[in-house]
């Protein structure tokens, strides 16, 4: 186990807590402001203090300077659905690369992703337990996206539903688990004490203003988060280098 420890270290670039940041969404919706250039996007949020980001193997072609400048580590994200797909199949995650191929890619880290509660949830329950396997016989770390989609809003918050959906991701063996923040300090502490690994949020839609983004990461940081893995709301910035600054200024005093 000592290579996945050594490249969890690795992750940790600038203090204990994770700034990670996604960049899978171009295969979910398409080619949106902030991935059409996605190199640019990287460097800034690198040259900002991202610890990390997340993109799907297709696109590390076109970043293999920006990675390769030690500023920041490569998360290769393994699971894949498209917004086109019919409404009952957009919950349908599949899984469109593998532990190895990523390792060929030159990743530090594996993500996937899970929609607890949909009726694809026994499926990509069990792509996690296995790709968990694979991760741990190459010692690659695993980050486990999880999400509680029943086709009720308010459960995807329900900080109960969410404590579950970390510990299904600490029990199949992932490293760090992502999560809705449940929107309060008070109920965040309740999902973060279920398990042992560290837990991350997530960003959730665009939000209305930067400053509820750094009110929501100030308060999950001081319910014991470990950090967040946002996308969105960074990527499609129109400043994200400087946006990383100041989310990394409090990470950093946490």
């Amino acid at each position: 186990m000592s290579g996945k420890e050594i490249r969890l270290k690795k992750l940790y670039h600038h203090s204990d807590k994770l700034l990670i940041v996604p960049m899978d969404h171009g295969i979910t919706i398409g080619p949106v402001t902030g991935l059409t250039d996605i190199n640019k996007t990287v460097e800034a949020v690198f040259d900002g203090g991202a610890d990390a980001i997340v993109v799907h193997k297709g696109l590390v072609r076109y970043l293999t300077d920006a990675i390769g400048s030690n500023k920041g580590e490569l998360i290769i994200h393994l699971s894949a659905s498209t917004a086109l797909a019919p409404e009952s199949q957009t919950m349908r995650k599949e899984l469109v690369s593998s532990v190895e191929h990523s390792i060929r890619l030159g990743a530090t880290a594996i993500s996937t992703h899970v929609n607890l509660g949909s009726e694809f949830e026994a499926e990509q329950i069990k792509d996690v337990g296995l790709i968990a396997e694979e991760c741990d016989k190459w010692g690659l770390p695993l980050l486990a996206m999880m999400y509680v989609r029943d086709g009720c809003k308010t459960h995807e918050f329900d900080p109960e539903r969410i404590g579950h959906a970390a510990r299904v991701a600490e029990e199949l063996g992932a490293d760090i688990v992502k999560v809705n923040y449940s929107g309060s300090p008070e109920t965040f502490k309740q999902v973060v004490s279920g398990v042992k690994i560290p837990v991350l949020i997530a960003g959730g839609e665009r939000l209305s203003s930067n400053q509820d983004l750094i009110t929501m990461i100030d308060d999950a940081v001081n319910a014991g988060a470990n950090g967040i893995s946002i996308g969105r709301n960074i990527f499609q910035d129109e400043d994200p280098q400087k946006l990383c600054e100041n989310i990394r200024s409090i990470l950093n005093q946490s």
